[in-house]
């Protein structure tokens, strides 16, 4: 598998990242065994870039993680983890997305700069390894003031020390992303930017992605394929959708078309595209299982004629 470098971190990753949330048990549990298989099998097809946060699972994405990865080579692989979110007994923040949360624990909100800190250790602990390559902000909307104060200045101070590699986003929201780019000193090195650059969402283009491409801020892609919606959307709606919106299935029809014209399989299309932007160097993309991975792995390596590319563009 390809490796690029990642922006101005002086690291290097596979251009596919594993996002561990699915193994954590993200809307349907996975077994033990299962969760490893799936790391297992990345690592063989040449992913070298992972994805936790506390709050996959309250913890059980780190742990599997960790019962993967730390007998692995350390300089071989990129991790990455997330603050924001303290797993506590009777933690308030619940989210009911998961499927098999260690009984009594939770997630609190806390973007302060000793929470961060805290936060940190208990990710190297739970995970066994000795050091996070690249730590995200999670979720910094939630509490902004916060995050692009006491928990960028937390981080800011062990990339200082070279305890991290690099600062990074992980955000749903593109303009979220750029009010901190614009108001931090420095700002991070990374944007962890879900579904907003995408076949069906290129929001992130607007105003994040020229922003990052000027400042030599890495912006990795996930959400590529929307939870599912990409892959079918025939029986029932796929995960974060009530009902798949009419002007959603609208889009997904005029892909489809095109993209039988040029004989592209979808997914190949939707795992590939926010690559031919100069900000992406790699997508990050979720799996519950080896077969998962490997799927993934075949659209993205799938040879795409350039014409569908720029057939593709006309039809944005």
């Amino acid at each position: 598998m390809r490796t690029v470098e990642l922006g101005r971190t002086g690291l290097r990753v596979s251009e596919l990242g594993l996002g561990l949330a699915s193994i954590g048990g993200m809307f349907a549990a996975v077994p033990q065994a299962q969760a490893v298989a799936t790391i297992d099998r990345a690592w063989e097809l040449g992913v070298r870039l992972f994805d936790t946060a506390p709050v996959y699972g309250y913890g059980l994405s780190e742990q599997r993680a960790g019962l993967a990865l730390r007998g692995r080579p350390r300089g071989e692989f990129v991790l990455c983890s997330k603050v924001g979110r303290l797993i506590e007994p009777g933690g308030p923040d619940l989210q009911p997305i998961w499927a098999e949360p260690p009984a009594g624990l939770g997630p609190r909100l806390d973007y302060s700069y000793g929470a961060t800190i805290r936060s940190f250790e208990a990710s190297l602990e739970r995970m066994g390894i000795d050091r996070i390559d690249v730590l995200h902000i999670h979720d910094p909307e939630l509490d902004f003031p916060a995050a692009s104060t006491e928990a960028f200045r937390a981080l800011t101070e062990l990339r200082g020390r070279g305890t991290i590699r690099a600062i990074s986003l992980g955000v749903n929201h593109a303009d979220v992303a750029a009010r901190f780019l614009r108001e931090t000193d420095g700002g991070p090195d990374i944007v962890l930017l879900a579904g907003r650059y995408t076949l069906l969402d290129q929001s992130g283009a607007d105003e994040l992605l020229p922003l990052c491409e000027k400042l030599g801020v890495a912006v990795l892609a996930a959400g590529v394929f929307h939870g599912g919606v990409l892959a079918d959307t025939a029986h029932g709606a796929p995960n974060g959708y009530e009902r798949v919106p009419r002007d959603v299935l609208r889009r997904i029809d005029v892909l489809r078309e095109l993209c039988g014209a040029y004989g592209v399989p979808l997914l190949a299309a939707a795992a590939q595209f926010p690559l031919k932007h100069p900000a992406v160097p790699a997508v990050v993309v979720g799996a519950r299982s080896p077969r998962e991975i490997a799927e993934v792995a075949a659209w993205l390596d799938h040879e795409v004629p350039e014409a569908f590319w720029g057939a593709l563009r006309s039809a944005l």
